[in-house]
């Protein structure tokens, strides 16, 4: 089933703060993806994540810079932004949720 927008959240490990975004959005109307930066990272970002994305959330702007080393070209035309979270939280904190839903919500309602 096709909901709306494709979001990718993105952070180090990907053990944390990305895939609680998971948990902060699963009763909204977007489809979900996560990934890490670091080459141990549960699910380590790919070409085919950037490309199935309308959306880049990334949870520092380390990880900006990184995705943008690598991924230069398909980024192009991709909307990124920063949410400026740091990896502090465990995954599915309620803080770190609340932030989330914050956050995301200036960026698509905004």
């Amino acid at each position: 089933m096709q909901k709306g927008l494709n979001l990718l959240f993105i952070c180090s490990g990907n053990r944390d703060r990305s895939p609680t975004s998971q948990t902060a959005f699963k009763n909204a109307a977007y489809n979900i993806r996560t990934a890490g930066t670091s080459k141990d990272a549960v699910h380590r970002i790919t070409i085919e994540d950037v490309n199935w994305a309308n959306i880049i959330f990334v949870m520092e702007e380390k990880h900006k810079n990184r995705i943008l080393t690598e991924f230069n070209r398909p980024l192009q035309f991709k909307s990124i932004h920063v949410l400026d979270i740091p990896n502090e939280y465990k995954k599915d904190d309620s803080q770190l949720i609340q932030l989330l839903q914050e956050k995301v919500s200036a960026y698509l309602e905004g």
